[in-house]
C-alpha cells in the first residue's frame, strides 16, 4: 500500500490541476473577454470619434491616464481617433468592424446624438451597448455688452414676434447649441424651424462674430465665454442646467427654467461598446468604468478640468441614452434637421 501511495497523490493533484485549468477556461465568455475579475485580458482600444484636441478626446485621454496611473487594468490602453461627421463615422466602424469584442469601446456625447439626425447616419445608436454617462457641462446664452437684451424673456420675446430680428450662433449644425435653440424656441410658444441659426466650426468664430456684431446671440459650453463674460465684453443672459452657476460675472447666472421656459439641457458625455457583447462581457466593461469613476484619480480629472461629474451607468445610463434620443431627434426633426 505504501508503495502505491505515491502515484495515488500523484493523480489526485493532476485532477486538481484539470479542475482548476478548466475553471479558468469558463472565465472567457463567447465575446473574446473575462470576467469582470479578468477584464481586460488584452490591450483596451478608446476609441475617439473626432479629431484630436477636442472634448470627447481629452475625455479619453484622461480615461486612459486615470485606468493606468490608479492600476484599474492590468493591459495596456490605447486611444485612436476616427474623425467625421459629427462621430457618425466612428460610430458606423464601432458596429461594422467591433461587433462582439469589448475591448473597443468609444467615447461619445449629445453632439453625436445630434449628429445621428443632422447627417441622416443609417447607422443608429440605438445599435449600440450602453455603458455611461461621464461628465457634462452646462451651456449658456450670451449677448454683446451693448445688447438692448438684458433678459432671457425680452430675447425670446422678439425671437418669437419677428425670428429674422434674431439671429443666433454656436456649433455645428444639429450640435448641442443648435439643439438647445431649438428646445428655447418651442418652449416659447415660437417655431424652430423659424430660427436664423449660424453654425461655426469651432468657438473662436462664433465669439468673433459675436462682437462683430454679426450675431444677436451666441451659444455654447459656458467655459467658452467665462473670459469676455468676466471682461464684460458679453452679458450671459441664462444657463442651461438645474442650478445656477457663476460663468464669469462673479455671481450664478439664472437657468433658463427659473425664468419661466420649461428646458434643462447638459452637453454630456459618455462611454458606449459595440453590439453583439453577451451579459458577462457588459458587466465586466461596466464593473471596470464603475472603478474608474470612483478612482481618485478620475476624481481629481473632474476637478482639474472643470467637469461636472454625471455619472449614471448600467441601466440608468441606458435608460438616459434612450431617453435623450427622443427627445434630441424631436428637436431636431422640428427644427427642420431631421
Amino acid at each position: 500500500m505504501q508503495q502505491r501511495r505515491p502515484g495515488r497523490l500523484l493523480a489526485a493533484a493532476m485532477a486538481v490541476t484539470l479542475v482548476a485549468a478548466a475553471a479558468a477556461g469558463c472565465e472567457k465568455d463567447t465575446a473574446g473577454g473575462r470576467s469582470a475579475a479578468g477584464y481586460p485580458s488584452k490591450t483596451l482600444q478608446l476609441m475617439v470619434p473626432a479629431a484630436p484636441g477636442g472634448g470627447w478626446d481629452l475625455t479619453a485621454r484622461t480615461m486612459q491616464k486615470v485606468l493606468t496611473d490608479d492600476k484599474l487594468v492590468g493591459e495596456s490602453v490605447e486611444v485612436y481617433n476616427v474623425t467625421g461627421a459629427a462621430g457618425t463615422i466612428g460610430l458606423s466602424q464601432l458596429v461594422a468592424k467591433n461587433s462582439g469584442d469589448p475591448h473597443h469601446l468609444m467615447v461619445m456625447g449629445l453632439v453625436m446624438v445630434g449628429g445621428v439626425v443632422a447627417n441622416k447616419s443609417p447607422v443608429k445608436l440605438d445599435q449600440v451597448t450602453p455603458i455611461a454617462t461621464l461628465t457634462a457641462e452646462q451651456e449658456v446664452v450670451v449677448v454683446p455688452a451693448n445688447s438692448r437684451y438684458r433678459t432671457l424673456e425680452q430675447l425670446m420675446t422678439d425671437a418669437k414676434a419677428n425670428p429674422a430680428s434674431v439671429t443666433w450662433g454656436g456649433g455645428s449644425a444639429g450640435g448641442t447649441d443648435q439643439i438647445l435653440v431649438g428646445l428655447l424656441a418651442k418652449a416659447a410658444g415660437a417655431d424652430p424651424k423659424a430660427m436664423k441659426y449660424v453654425a461655426y466650426s469651432g468657438g473662436g468664430e462664433s465669439k468673433a462674430a459675436l462682437l462683430a456684431g454679426d450675431l444677436t446671440a451666441a451659444v455654447s459650453g459656458q467655459s467658452e465665454f467665462k473670459d469676455l463674460v468676466a471682461a464684460g465684453k458679453v452679458r450671459a443672459l441664462a444657463v442651461s442646467g438645474a442650478t445656477g452657476v457663476d460663468v464669469g460675472a462673479g455671481t450664478p447666472t439664472r437657468t433658463i427654467k427659473e425664468q419661466g421656459y420649461d428646458v434643462e439641457l447638459m452637453n454630456w458625455r459618455g462611454i458606449v461598446a459595440p453590439p453583439g457583447i453577451d451579459g458577462p462581457a457588459k458587466e465586466a466593461v461596466t464593473a471596470l468604468i464603475d472603478r474608474l469613476h470612483g478612482s481618485p484619480g478620475w476624481k481629481a480629472a473632474l476637478q482639474q478640468q472643470g467637469w461636472e461629474d454625471f455619472y449614471r451607468s448600467g441601466d440608468a445610463a441606458a435608460a438616459y441614452f434612450a431617453d435623450e434620443n427622443r427627445r434630441i431627434t424631436t428637436v431636431l426633426t422640428d427644427s427642420g434637421l431631421g
